[in-house]
């Protein structure tokens, strides 16, 4: 019998998060910090969007903009995609092609515990070709 893969598998855990007040330059602090592209925001412990390393770039090649000054509220996307930690892979991923998510927000009733990104997909599967 094969096992099931879920996204447990393959998602990053523990990720960094941010609260929507700080700025972009908190963030690209944070990303090159801990090497990441993603981070799940934060209002009064509540998941309210995500930001990506995409979203940074977009924003602040608008004209007088100062990382320094603008919010995360103000570059994330709202109503990230979020999935309950089992979820199967195949299909985590192919919602996130379908959509074209750059990820998905792994959580437990309320708490994050996870990040799924392309990555990891292209992690899955390598890993998922070489064990065939």
């Amino acid at each position: 019998m094969t096992k099931r893969v879920t996204i447990d598998d393959f998602m990053s855990r523990s990720p960094h998060s941010i609260g929507q007040e700080q700025s972009l330059l908190v963030a690209h602090e944070l990303m090159r910090k801990y090497a990441v592209r993603h981070l799940p925001v934060l209002h009064a412990g509540q998941l309210v969007g995500l930001l990506s390393l995409r979203d940074l770039h977009l924003v602040e090649t608008l004209p007088d903009v100062d990382p320094a000054q603008v919010t995360i509220e103000e570059a994330m996307s709202g109503d990230p995609f979020v999935v309950p930690p089992g979820s199967d892979l195949a299909e985590v991923a192919e919602q996130m092609a379908e959509h074209k998510y750059g990820s998905a927000v792994v959580m437990e009733g309320t708490k994050i515990i996870g990040v799924f990104t392309t990555v990891d997909g292209m992690r899955a599967l390598a890993h998922l070709l070489r064990s065939q």
